[in-house]
């Protein structure tokens, strides 16, 4: 029976003649099926993904040389635009649209011979921290179906938490990877900004959005991650040279090296923080130094102004992004007869959006309305300014910087949705790379005693994945407690 554990020994069961690329699409096709109650995917290609693993299976048998995804099965966003494949940010104003090109990302999946098996469910234009903002429903956490997998991409990441598929892709533009891996118990990454194309994916933020990448293990993140960064002539804010690759390739030299981790002190200060999560990291990190790492703890004051400024600048961009929705050139529109076209406009934005992408839109043309932006929008940049100004300071003594991924394990569905403060509360660990553009990860390490999982956030500095995966690769198999 077929089983996967990384990318690598699945390459090998093709060499040793026991697996084909056809009988581990069949494998997650069936599983997609058996686990339809968690509503993580949108749409699946099953006619699709088998053809596309009979072909790689022949191009295999023929001699002709593989990609480095070479029959990997993948899931992806649905707001990752594939052509010919419907895309609706699972928003109700998108309803049967089709995508006319492919994004860069897919584009360098499929040179590399990935099998593309699905769109997966998320919260409306990536915009929650629950998967409960969708037009398709809210999508289950496998481990416990009463609790939330986090958001936005709560789909790909249940996707890859329950076996549906051997990775996926979701968009974290505020911690929209990181959270909903930490509440499901998987590694989520999230690049630099600028080192993956953003050309294709359905823009919430154009300033903090990045395409980022759910696995199981930091090997296969790495392998994924190099396939889909690079230049891109359609994106302009792409760092243009080609980084080299980034799988780990020394494993005991990696874990017998000593690194420079800083800790926040605020963050893990903050009164919002479980205690258990910071008990556990607090031991991780006095193992780490007994170890030799050199563990530096540092006042950071501006811990309180990250969330207010995300959510001013986050929504003002999102105001502008997505007035492009108006039901005109495609997409839902309001079916009866207006006298005016504001007045069409405004019947098909009411009628189309959800209730979380309003309050998101009117929010961020507040921010930006005539004797408000000063205080708001031109406050929120400064603030940016000063963080960046900062983590520029703490990386140049530090290889890392450590942080809980999330206040608390994933908590019942429903439980936020009248309380949206307290859900943007939620992100105050995780925005902070976003604001920033600097890489990060949640990688798994701990379970707490109500049974669910938790991670720890590792933060680097602008394009230094490599590090980024070294140290995960350290803490992932030396400190991992379950």
């Amino acid at each position: 029976m077929f089983s996967f554990n990384n990318i690598a020994q699945y390459h090998q069961q093709f060499f040793d003649g026991t697996t084909t690329c056809l009988e581990a699409t069949n494998y997650y096709l069936t599983k997609i099926e058996e686990c339809r109650k968690l509503n993580a995917f949108v749409e699946v290609y099953f006619s699709e993904s088998i053809e596309r693993a009979k072909y790689l299976d022949e191009k295999r048998k023929n001699g002709i040389a593989i990609g480095k995804l070479h029959g990997v099965v993948i899931a992806i966003k649905d707001v990752i635009c594939y052509k010919d494949h419907s895309i609706t940010a699972a928003s109700g104003i998108l309803k049967n649209f089709v995508s006319l090109y492919s994004a860069t990302a897919i584009k360098n999946l499929l040179e590399e011979d990935a099998i593309i098996i699905g769109n997966c469910n998320c919260d409306e234009f990536a915009m929650g921290s629950t998967n409960e903002n969708s037009v398709y429903g809210r999508v289950l956490n496998a481990l416990d179906e009463n609790k939330v997998p986090g958001g936005s991409s709560g789909g790909s990441a249940v996707a890859v938490q329950a076996g549906l598929c051997m990775a996926s892709l979701g968009s974290d533009t505020g911690g929209s990877v990181r959270q909903p891996a930490d509440f499901c118990g998987i590694t989520g990454m999230k690049p630099s900004y600028g080192t993956v194309s953003r050309n294709g994916l359905i823009a919430y933020a154009s300033s903090f959005d990045q395409i980022g990448i759910f696995s199981n293990n930091i090997n296969d993140t790495a392998k994924i991650f190099e396939v889909i960064s690079g230049p891109d002539i359609h994106d302009s804010t792409v760092n243009q040279e080609k980084q080299k690759t980034f799988f780990v390739s020394h494993p005991e030299k990696i874990k017998s090296k000593k690194y420079r981790i800083a800790l926040l002190k605020n963050a893990l200060e903050h009164k919002s923080l479980d205690k258990e999560i910071k008990k556990d990291i607090y031991e991780l990190t006095d193992k780490l130094k007994n170890d030799g790492h050199e563990i530096k703890e540092i006042d950071f004051n501006l811990i309180d102004f990250i969330v207010p400024a995300y959510y001013v600048l986050t929504t003002a961009e999102a105001s502008s992004n997505l007035a492009r929705y108006d039901g005109v050139r495609y997409g839902y529109r309001h079916k009866n007869t207006v006298d005016h076209l504001t007045e069409f406009y405004k019947k098909t934005r009411s009628e189309g959006l959800g209730k979380e992408v309003k309050r998101r839109i009117m929010l961020g043309t507040f921010v930006l309305s005539e004797g408000y932006y000063d205080a708001y929008f031109t406050k929120a940049q400064q603030i940016r300014r000063l963080l960046l100004d900062q983590t520029k300071k703490i990386f140049s003594n530090a290889d890392a910087l450590l942080l809980p991924t999330v206040p608390s394990t994933a908590f019942e569905a429903g439980m936020m949705q009248h309380d949206p403060v307290a859900m943007y509360l939620a992100d105050i660990y995780t925005v902070y790379a976003n604001l920033t553009g600097t890489p990060a990860i949640s990688l798994p390490l701990f379970k707490h005693s109500n049974g669910m999982p938790f991670g720890v956030q590792l933060i680097t500095n602008n394009f230094n994945e490599l590090t980024l995966f070294e140290i995960s690769y350290m803490l992932m198999n030396v400190y991992k407690t379950y």
